[in-house]
């Protein structure tokens, strides 16, 4: 273990020396981010994931700044170019900006102006003007013109030596140093269109002349930039003012006023426009977009989060409809494992006879299947389906749900479906996909590439290695934070538990279709290539419901299954009865069974764990529909307040889907009547909220929302005087209630209308 990298991690993340020793320790040995957080309390002091994760990110930062300086000191020294003073710089370096601009004046260049002059022997001259002293620089340049060497005139000989100070002046470190932190502080992002891309462009018109400081561009803005400049529609540049940047050289650079002084300026000037403020930019234009990704990548995590962590409905008889006009909407039946049992297709909003036949399938499923939840896509032909099934007359006890449909298409075509419903085609798959998202959406979400799920902003832009890999640690987090069934799981759920992976989900799920169902969570150890190590690491998080050990279905690790026992045997019950017993648990006194591995943080959780075996931490699903009438863009006008869910929670605010079929936005400055900084501390994705329409552009199929109280809209032409007027709509309402359902006589209908339900438990 480097000691400096210990120090320094503990330093920056204001945590122990030892805690940083014992964490990176573990996660060399193999233990996971999850396993070491949960299970590991005393070991690491009880840090939790996210400083966890911090010490392994920064540990790998810093291994790999200790890979690139031994390959420096490496190449030094078969250079014979390696002093000790050197030596002591290299070893010294703290970042690798610094340790790169150490070693730049040593790194091997290709042939250059100032390698030419030297060749033409002009470096003597150089050094001679760069000490700046009483001299007359054109007469010490005539002695060295040398036609044979390309020399022709002092002129020639004064250009070679600036050459070769311009060279001097961009790889001295401090010169960069002061540079770069310019740069930082008074670049300027100026984007222009490209000629003649003016009309094609019209979706960064903002954009087209445009100047912002760097430092305070905001991330999505810098993407923005990037995005239409990799498109070809705008050039891009982030300078700084030449003139701020060419005295500062001058004030490092220059030592006394004179003729050779000149010299020296005229190469400070030359070094800047053609050496450094090039190389600069580069710079500041990749830490400008690793700290636009880095933003951009966090709002990703915290929108997955979220969208992982949403309520389950939980084990029901589900209908789930993929809706269409054209083709139809695709139904299938889920039972309450998820397990897809009955499909068909019906053809609603097309003429009365197939209304009353789509009519007639849908109450008939519903009976025959004992429906409890209806999940209709989001995606076109939503709304109308929904209205539909709603005018049905379905007992209350069902609930009607729309689901986001994001990525069902992905899923749908991927491997993963294929393999799970090789017999059923793109459309079935898809109809089980949004069933199962009611169902269970962490689930079903974790088949899905995470970018295809439809929120963050700019993913595809950002770094994708990065991406991937906080992505994976979130899918991660909130997997082990739920628990997995194994009797249930899907490979794809399997691969995210801790210590497990592809290969070893597969061999589970591959030993249960043989063996069938495992009846305890010792008898993971048989599954072919799940070792103890593996074991470990994943057993606590696995949960077997009805198992021949009740903990089996709790976050109780095995390790800690004697420490209960022991509980019990004191306490004259059962495990159970442990578990039952409010009283008894109270009567335990934890300090009599602490010991050199469990002390009191893995002794609470367990204490936790008996009292609410299993847990879900997600929270309870609560039904939601979307306002009646307004079911698609032209429905919707200034002054209305709609309910709506959040879809999206960008750095700009927030998107929110209102059922028309286009997400409106919610601007950061709309979001709350008080200044808000950061859209995430107001909204969640999944949160379900209330809006105003502040304006309605259907040229350009955007709205504008808020969440202000009491906030005046922007006047606009009203598009829909009826769905305007609530009073209007509700006696719209009520007449189409009065009216007899244009099913009434159905024999279907009438036999579900009479039918006693109840949901079941």
């Amino acid at each position: 273990m480097n000691e400096s990298h210990v120090t320094k991690i503990a330093a920056e993340l204001g945590i122990k020396q030892q805690q940083v020793i014992a964490t990176a320790e573990m996660l060399d040995d193999g233990a996971t981010v999850p396993f070491i957080s949960r299970y590991r309390k005393e070991v690491t002091g009880s840090l939790d994931e996210v400083a966890v994760a911090a010490v392994r990110d920064r540990l790998e930062q810093l291994r790999e700044l200790d890979k690139r300086r031994e390959a420096i000191l490496k190449s030094l020294e078969e250079r014979n170019l390696l002093s000790d003073e050197l030596k002591d710089k290299v070893n010294g370096a703290d970042t690798l900006t610094t340790l790169e601009d150490i070693y730049l004046p040593f790194r091997p260049k290709r042939r250059t102006r100032a390698t030419m002059a030297r060749e033409k022997g002009l470096e003597p001259l150089a050094l001679l003007i760069f000490e700046q002293g009483e001299i007359d620089p054109v007469s010490e340049a005539a002695k060295y013109i040398d036609s044979e060497k390309g020399v022709e005139s002092a002129e020639d000989a004064l250009s070679g030596a600036r050459d070769i100070i311009a060279e001097w002046v961009n790889e001295d470190q401090q010169v960069r140093e002061k540079i770069r932190n310019l740069f930082q502080e008074k670049g300027i992002a100026k984007a222009k269109v490209i000629t003649g891309k003016e009309d094609e462009g019209s979706k960064f018109r903002d954009y087209f002349e445009w100047e912002e400081l760097v430092s305070k561009a905001p991330s999505h803005r810098i993407l923005a930039l990037r995005r239409g400049e990799s498109e070809g529609f705008l050039s891009l540049r982030i300078t700084p003012p030449e003139e701020d940047a060419v005295v500062l050289m001058e004030k490092l650079c220059i030592k006394n006023p004179g003729l050779a002084a000149e010299q020296v300026k005229a190469a400070v000037q030359d070094c800047y426009k053609r050496l450094l403020c090039p190389s600069m930019e580069v710079e500041i234009r990749l830490a400008s977009k690793k700290k636009a990704d880095e933003e951009a990548i966090h709002v990703f995590v915290e929108n997955l989060r979220e969208l992982l962590l949403a309520a389950p409905l939980g084990q029901k008889n589900v209908l789930a409809i993929d809706p269409g006009f054209r083709t139809g909407c695709k139904v299938v039946c889920l039972d309450r494992q998820s397990k897809l049992l009955y499909n068909d297709t019906v053809y609603p909003n097309m003429s009365v006879r197939k209304d009353e036949e789509a009519a007639g399938k849908i109450l008939a499923l519903c009976s025959k299947f004992e429906i409890e939840a209806i999940a209709i896509g989001n995606g076109t032909a939503g709304r109308e389906t929904e209205s539909f099934i709603r005018g049905l007359g379905l007992p209350k006890e069902i609930n009607i749900v729309m689901v986001n449909e994001s990525g069902a298409s992905i899923y749908s075509a991927s491997d993963a479906a294929r393999e799970e419903f090789p017999e059923y085609d793109l459309t079935v798959r898809g109809s089980v996909s949004i069933g199962r998202r009611l169902m269970d959406p962490l689930a079903e979400l974790v088949k899905i590439d995470p970018k295809s799920i439809g929120v963050g902003q700019y993913q595809h832009d950002v770094d994708q290695s990065a991406l991937k890999k906080t992505l994976d640690d979130v899918v991660i987090s909130c997997v082990n934070a739920v628990g997995v069934e194994v009797n249930t799981a899907s490979k794809q759920l399997l691969t995210y538990v801790s210590g497990l992976g592809p290969q070893l989900a597969k061999s589970i799920v591959d030993y249960r279709d043989e063996h069938g169902p495992f009846k305890k969570r010792a008898e993971l150890k048989q599954v072919p290539r799940l070792g103890p190590k593996a074991f470990e690491q994943a057993a606590g998080f696995l949960r077997i419901r009805d198992g021949e050990n009740p903990l089996d279905s709790s976050a109780v690790h095995p390790e800690s299954y004697v420490i209960v026992d022991a509980m019990a045997k004191d306490s004259n019950c059962t495990v159970v009865s442990l578990m039952n017993d409010t009283a008894a648990r109270n009567n335990i006194d934890l300090t009599r069974y602490v010991t050199d591995t469990a002390g009191m943080p893995t002794l609470n959780d367990i204490m936790a764990e008996l009292a609410k075996p299993g847990r879900d931490p997600r929270k309870g699903f609560e039904a939601f529909s979307f306002a009646e009438g307004v079911d698609k863009l032209e429905d919707v006008t200034p002054g209305m307040k709609l309910p709506g869910i959040v879809t999206n929670v960008t750095a700009f605010g927030a998107f929110v889907d209102v059922g028309v079929h286009q997400d409106g936005l919610v601007h950061i400055s709309e979001l709350s009547d008080t200044f808000v900084k950061n859209p995430s501390d107001v909204v969640k994705v999944h949160q379900k909220v209330m809006v105003t329409v502040m304006e309605v552009d259907l040229q350009r199929k955007r709205i504008a929302f808020s969440m202000k109280t009491g906030q005046k809209p922007a006047e606009g032409p009203k598009k829909n005087k009826t769905a305007s007027k609530p009073q209007e709509r509700q006696k719209q309402k009520k007449r189409e209630q009065e009216k007899p359902s244009p099913f009434a006589g159905n024999p279907f209908y009438e036999a579900l209308k009479n039918k006693s339900f109840s949901a079941k438990k």
